[in-house]
């Protein structure tokens, strides 16, 4: 009884022995690709860029509400001025500009995220090389996006190496 005892004492030893040496044996570093995308030339011109287009939206979606509350209390003040059928049409006029404003309104969210998602998707096609490029270079065996990690040593952070690279070689992304 012993013996089997000490025989699977040692194999256990020898097991785990092994598997950290192996997991040792593996280069894994992380990267922030949030921060290379705000902050490399090619990620902060798409950002503005989109800023830029939601600033002018919101400026234009803010001009036509007042505008539409201007018309309501209008109609409201006018209400027991005109006649019943003729405030009813005004009433169906301005209820369809309301429902316009909104479907150009959602309209312009939507092309916003797009743009958003689709510079995003750039990004991630331009960076793939260059991470690729990058881990062979240095014998990297993988590449963890920072965000999935709880914790990490800060040596093994690549962003601003990466950064670096990137300002280099990417020069536009696509936004629309």
């Amino acid at each position: 009884m012993k013996k089997k005892k000490i025989l699977f004492s040692f194999l256990l030893i020898l097991y785990f022995s092994i598997n950290t040496n192996l997991a040792k044996a593996e280069k894994i570093v992380y990267i922030d690709m949030d921060k290379i995308m705000q902050i490399s030339k090619a990620g902060k011109a798409a950002v503005s860029k989109i800023n830029d287009q939601k600033k002018k939206d919101v400026s234009k979606f803010q001009k036509i509400e007042k505008d539409l509350k201007s018309k309501e209390e209008d109609l409201i003040t006018k209400k027991n001025v005109i006649s019943a059928e003729e405030f009813n049409k005004k009433l169906n006029d301005l209820t369809k500009e309301i429902n316009n404003y909104r479907t150009l309104r959602q309209e312009a969210i939507d092309l916003s995220t797009k743009s958003r998602l689709n510079a995003s998707a750039d990004f991630a096609e331009k960076i793939k090389p260059i991470l690729a490029d990058y881990a062979a270079e240095n014998n990297i065996d993988m590449i963890i996006q920072k965000k999935n990690i709880i914790m990490g040593k800060t040596d093994l952070d690549i962003t601003d190496e990466i950064l670096i690279i990137v300002d280099k070689k990417i020069n536009k992304l696509n936004v629309n």
